[in-house]
């Protein structure tokens, strides 16, 4: 699954039809500012009184200008509506951009994905710049901000590599940042600002935990002993570290179980930040938080935090954590001598290997998940000929299916259910209001993904009803040989995953197609679909066997269709020849591919002997599942769709002149990043 839209990407499918961060040239604002009164779309927000009103705000702190960044206190991919500060004041509800609010000036900085969103939302008062990045926003700040003047922010909603990007940028210009601690826009927002999540925080049954809280904080302890820095605590910001590290879990960020919460865990005391009152008594019991010994969890004041760690590293300690998602508001009051700094903290290393136990729960999850999408597929096969399906009822009834089965959670993330041109735009979400019909003459794609209890699931696949171009055949099918290829790839343990991403796109290189896409991320049990620091792109860590990662080429040809197939593997051991150690994946995602898309001669002997091999592996695990349901149609499909595949004429081979440029650019890349 790609990084999704809010509600709005559906305006974009009539406008934009590029694949995820191709950057365009954009056009002509469909606003017209130069008359009175202005030309506005509309759907675009009146930003005057708030505007104005946060100007006030900033008068009485002596600012010249303010930086609302698009996150919450702790770097989350998605926010509650309670942190949708940017959105609020500019009226952009895109998920990416950031926005700066001079005295006479307001602007909006987001990619080429939302533009023409961000223009339909935003009123006059607002600038819309096409880039993206800190110099952008620091370039324009030197010119509306004077010598002397002072640039606002809240510490709780920088990063830190966000913090020195800005420092770095205004170095010199004698314009200074100056963090805020009371945010100014939930100032102005005020009473219309929705209230913080209240729902009760619960643990986990110990059949859908890996290990107890007790032995994860007993294996993070022994890493900071053995750690050549000896730190004496690790401070954890991420909402997904917490619920992992305690097997907890709530609703406070949609499409995720996570509460806010930090964590403070030391040599002897362990220290949960949280809102108190939802806490039960039951799960007071579980946490032993009526003790003060080593392993009883001290409840504190969520809002605490920054008093508790400024207090805290007065004495001689030394305190452990992960860069990508500690905030400055935290990390400005530890003294730099005191930081045990890595990009990750040593419990996001940890949850992302998944041991034996999680490992099964995920297979499990990914089972169930594969009778709901099959069921779906057969349910459309039925539907769209009589035209009674359009994508957003489409992405209702999957994620029906997926509720109907047992330990079902909600979805993982917006159901992504996109017919011909709409699947051109990658991140294309369908609306009540805005949607297009299915159709036997088009391809359709779905992304979508279950949140169970003992995993989460992410699985793209594209069809199509009636008969596909060529054109759309051989896409598909170089798509999917890039699937396999990376999917059976056999490479040395502690490859990054940047190293081998290529494999994926190979099949596409040689036709000179490509997807402007990441290829794969992390996936959690029962936490978040996007789970760093797994993944194909260069700041994810190395692949180790026990963790989980989608594997998702595509391709997207725009005003026309979009193709993607996304499986979830699970890195395992390799069985080689001279047995070292080497690694590849196993694929726990169960669905089959569209046979009408596949053109097989395209492919290599080995490849459909793989492709074969998956198939009856569904057959081997889905059959059975099937059937115990007494599913007999969903049966039936399943077996005439894992029939095994044969070539359909001779087989065209790759020229060898590509395999060996392949292998030696991954001897080289290896040589250079192991």
């Amino acid at each position: 699954m790609m990084v999704l839209t809010g509600l709005w990407a559906v305006l974009l499918c009539a406008c934009v039809l590029g694949h995820p961060k191709q950057t365009t040239s954009g056009g002509e604002d469909m606003r017209n500012c130069s008359v009175t009164p202005p030309y506005l779309p509309v759907t675009a927000v009146n930003t005057t009184v708030r505007l104005k009103n946060l100007r006030q705000q900033m008068a009485t702190k002596l600012l010249d200008a303010y930086i609302i960044p698009d996150t919450d206190a702790h770097m989350s991919e998605y926010i509650a509506k309670h942190d949708e500060r940017r959105w609020w004041i500019s009226g952009f509800s895109g998920s990416a951009g950031n926005a700066v609010v001079s005295k006479g000036k307001a602007a909006l900085w987001t990619d080429s994905r939302y533009w023409i969103q961000a223009e339909r939302q935003m009123d006059c008062n607002w600038e819309l710049h096409k880039q993206v990045g800190t110099l952008p926003m620091a370039t324009w700040i030197l010119a509306e901000v004077p010598a002397g003047g002072q640039i606002g922010f809240d510490p709780f909603l920088f990063s830190i590599d966000t913090w020195k990007s800005f420092e770095l940028h205004l170095q010199g210009s004698n314009r200074s940042l100056v963090p805020i601690r009371d945010n100014l826009v939930d100032q102005v927002w005020g009473m219309e600002r929705p209230p913080l999540p209240s729902q009760p925080i619960y643990y986990l049954q110990e059949n859908f935990t890996g290990s107890t809280w007790q032995d994860k904080v007993t294996g993070i302890r022994n890493q900071m002993q053995k750690h050549a820095k000896a730190p004496t605590a690790v401070l954890l910001s991420a909402l997904d570290e917490t619920a992992w590290l305690f097997n907890l879990r709530s609703n406070d960020i949609p499409y995720n179980p996570f509460f806010y919460s930090y964590t403070l865990l030391t040599n002897s005391s362990i220290r949960l930040f949280v809102n108190a009152s939802r806490l039960g008594d039951d799960v007071r019991r579980y946490l032993s938080s009526d003790c003060t010994g080593p392993m009883c969890v001290q409840i504190e004041d969520y809002d605490r935090i920054q008093e508790n760690v400024t207090e805290y590293v007065k004495g001689d300690v030394r305190v452990w954590l992960g860069t990508e998602y500690t905030t400055y508001g935290l990390y400005g009051v530890i003294p730099k001598e005191k930081l045990v700094e890595d990009s990750y903290s040593p419990v996001m290393v940890a949850k992302s290997v998944k041991n034996e136990k999680e490992q099964k729960l995920l297979r499990a999850a990914h089972v169930r998940d594969a009778v709901a999408v099959i069921r779906y597929l057969v349910w459309l096969e039925k539907n769209v000929p009589r035209g009674s399906v359009n994508e957003f009822s489409g992405a209702e009834q999957v994620d029906k299916f997926r509720g109907e089965e047992a330990f079902s959670a909600g979805p993982s993330f917006e159901t992504i259910s996109a017919s011909g041109l709409n699947a051109a735009l990658a991140h294309y979400s369908p609306t009540k209001e805005i949607h297009r019909n299915l159709s036997q003459n088009e391809m359709y794609l779905l992304d979508s993904g279950g949140q169970y209890w003992d995993g989460t699931t992410d699985i793209t696949r594209t069809v199509h009803w009636g008969i596909p171009s060529s054109f759309q055949k051989e896409a598909y099918t170089r798509v999917l040989m890039g699937n396999i290829d990376l999917s059976r790839l056999v490479f040395p343990a502690s490859t990054s995953g940047r190293v081998v991403e290529a494999f994926a796109r190979r099949a596409l290189w040689k036709a000179g197609l490509n997807y402007g896409h990441g290829t794969g991320h992390g996936i959690g049990n029962f936490l978040s679909v996007h789970e760093w620091p797994v993944g194909f792109q260069s700041n994810n860590i190395a692949m180790t066997k026990g963790m989980f990662t989608s594997i998702e080429p595509g391709y997207y040809q725009d005003g026309a269709f979009g193709i993607r197939l996304e499986d979830v593997a699970l890195v395992v051991e390799a069985q080689t020849k001279y047995g070292a150690s080497y690694l590849t994946f196993e694929v726990v995602s169960l669905v089959p591919y569209s046979r009408n898309l596949i053109d097989t001669h395209l492919l290599l002997p080995e490849q459909l002997e793989y492709l074969n091999q998956y198939y009856k592996t569904i057959q081997e695990k889905i059959g059975p599942e099937l059937q115990k349901r007494n599913l007999e149609e969903e049966y039936q499909w399943l077996l005439k769709n894992t029939e095994p595949l044969g070539h359909s004429r001779s087989q065209a081979h790759l020229p060898a002149s590509l395999t060996i440029l392949a292998a030696a650019t991954l001897v080289l890349a290896l040589g250079q990043n192991l």
